[in-house]
């Protein structure tokens, strides 16, 4: 069940053309989303056809691969959300890696799209990319202004230079390739790998074990005082495809929960602690980083063309992702 989805409706306008919207990334929790999404509302697009690609199908580090998946499904339109990820600790172990791979796989999805005559390709950054020294809260105008922080600069950059290369396609070629710029995203199908995961999936999947091995006490790495918003990936989706449809500019947009929705690392640990009943405490172990404190970011940009939206609230998002994994543990991405 998705909550919320007829909370916020998507413009209905049909077009009498006919789109193929290929999803790089689609197997991971946004392209996971999106499906979901596509599918409640498929009798409102049935002039779309989409797409859901996987590493499985193509390693897009690989300009023949690409091209041949290109070749093979000729979209229209591109949703591109494959990347190398990782959480806090694996990024700052392997930076360069996260800056090789990620510039090797988006030159390779928006040239490939240039030359295949894409007309729009919508690509996932990050507010991470954001420069470590800052004002908040940071907006769309803010990307350059400053170098990223140092845990994750080999991943910051490589998805920086997808604006930089989306406005200069649109200089030089005329193509509408643009690009939104999610906060920190959780829901079904996420990733729990321990190595790589983001803080909701290894939290959630940390207390799980916790609770198997009968334990009193929990231990969250870092002091739980950093602060993160937290949008739910059917959200996201929701937003992607308006994106898609109806968002026409290069210039990126944020795509964030509201400023007053932001909370401290130790108040998600007591929401998932709630959600997947664990009896124990929490502790903290303040010896371990905690990354960056804050990346607030201001949504005015989206409010302006949907004031109305209307965002999951967080515990409730919190109960159906605990509920997926512990429904889906066996298959979950580990």
């Amino acid at each position: 069940m998705i909550p919320n989805l007829q909370s916020f409706s998507l413009s209905k306008k049909m077009s009498a053309e006919n789109k193929v919207i290929l999803v790089t990334g689609g197997s991971g929790l946004i392209g996971k989303a999106i499906e979901e999404v596509v599918k409640q509302e498929k009798q409102a697009y049935e002039n779309e056809t989409w797409i859901f690609i996987s590493s499985k199908d193509a390693d897009l580090c690989n300009k023949e691969q690409t091209q041949k998946l290109f070749e093979k499904h000729k979209p229209t339109h591109v949703i591109h959300l494959a990347a190398m990820v990782g959480g806090l600790f694996h990024n700052m172990a392997h930076n360069l890696d996260f800056l090789r791979n990620n510039l090797a796989i988006n030159d390779n999805i928006l040239h490939t799209s240039f030359e295949f005559g894409v007309k729009k390709v919508v690509s996932c950054l990050s507010t991470c990319i954001f420069p470590d020294k800052t004002t908040y809260p940071i907006d769309e105008t803010m990307v350059h202004n400053g170098p990223p922080h140092p845990s994750n600069f080999g991943y910051s950059y490589a998805k920086r230079m997808i604006d930089v290369s989306n406005k200069a396609y649109h200089e030089q070629h005329g193509c509408m390739f643009t690009s939104v710029i999610p906060c920190n995203v959780f829901g079904p199908h996420d990733n729990y790998n321990l190595q790589s995961s983001h803080v909701i999936p290894a939290l959630i999947r940390k207390m799980s074990d916790a609770i198997e091995r009968g334990d009193e006490t929990y231990t969250v790495f870092g002091s739980g005082k950093p602060l993160r918003q937290f949008i739910y990936s059917m959200d996201l989706a929701k937003l992607f495809l308006w994106v898609l449809r109806e968002y026409h500019s290069v210039e990126p947009i944020v795509l964030s929960v509201d400023e007053v929705d932001e909370v401290s690392i130790a108040e998600a640990a007591e929401v998932i602690k709630k959600s997947i009943n664990f009896k124990g405490d929490l502790s903290y172990d303040t010896s371990k980083p905690d990354g960056q404190y804050k990346k607030t970011a201001s949504n005015k940009k989206l409010r302006s063309h949907l004031p109305n939206f209307q965002f999951t609230k967080f515990e409730d998002a919190m109960k159906e992702s605990v509920q997926w994994y512990i429904d889906n543990k066996d298959s979950a991405r580990k």
